[in-house]
């Protein structure tokens, strides 16, 4: 892995921790040599992730769409900036670019960029590792909800381990280091009783 593309929240949120999460993140990537790919903000999470990445020495490449940067919520310290035409070509940008994937907290937007990216794991169309960093148990209820889709059969059981998980940065990039795709979609059509 050379780059990691960190979803995040543009918002700070109610516990300190996140805001340490994030800064714990970013400096550990440039630390570890890793450059991060984000969404090219400089307010809440994104802000705390990229600019302790770029304070520790790291490399930082952002995706922005139009819209979001002429509304000058921009990171302009970013070592590499790309200005897309849309969200979904954010996304798409960013996957290109990406060896592995990270959500720390965030709202709506984290959510959907997890999951769409999650989902084309699940799918096959890349393989690689997505992770969460469950910053103060914050993804705590969302894991219940993945076991939740397990027991009740719109989730296959073996797609669990598509989404790692852990506490601690280190430990989860370590993961991520030495995850090993299983071939093929990890999908099936439900049968028809």
């Amino acid at each position: 892995m050379k780059t990691i593309c960190v979803f995040c929240g543009s918002r700070f949120g109610k516990s300190p921790v996140y805001r340490d999460t994030a800064r714990t993140l970013g400096r550990l990537l440039a630390l570890r040599g890793l450059t991060l790919v984000y969404g090219g903000g400089n307010v809440g999470l994104m802000g705390e992730v990229a600019n302790a990445c770029l304070d520790a020495g790291g490399k930082v490449i952002g995706v922005i769409p139009g819209f979001l940067d002429r509304k000058e919520v921009t990171l302009t310290a970013c070592t590499e900036l790309h200005v897309v035409d849309s969200m979904h070509a954010r996304k798409a940008r960013m996957a290109e670019l990406a060896d592995g994937f990270v959500a720390l907290p965030g709202g709506f937007g984290t959510f959907d960029e997890l999951f769409e990216i999650l989902t084309w794991a699940q799918l096959g169309v890349h393989a690689k590792p997505v992770g969460l960093l469950d910053a103060g148990g914050y993804f705590a209820p969302l894991l219940q909800m993945v076991e939740h889709a397990i027991t009740e059969d719109f989730v296959r059981a073996d797609n669990r381990e598509l989404l790692l998980h852990e506490t601690d940065a280190s430990l989860l990039l370590d993961r991520m280091q030495t995850h090993q795709a299983v071939p093929g979609p990890k999908w099936s059509l439900p049968v028809v009783p």
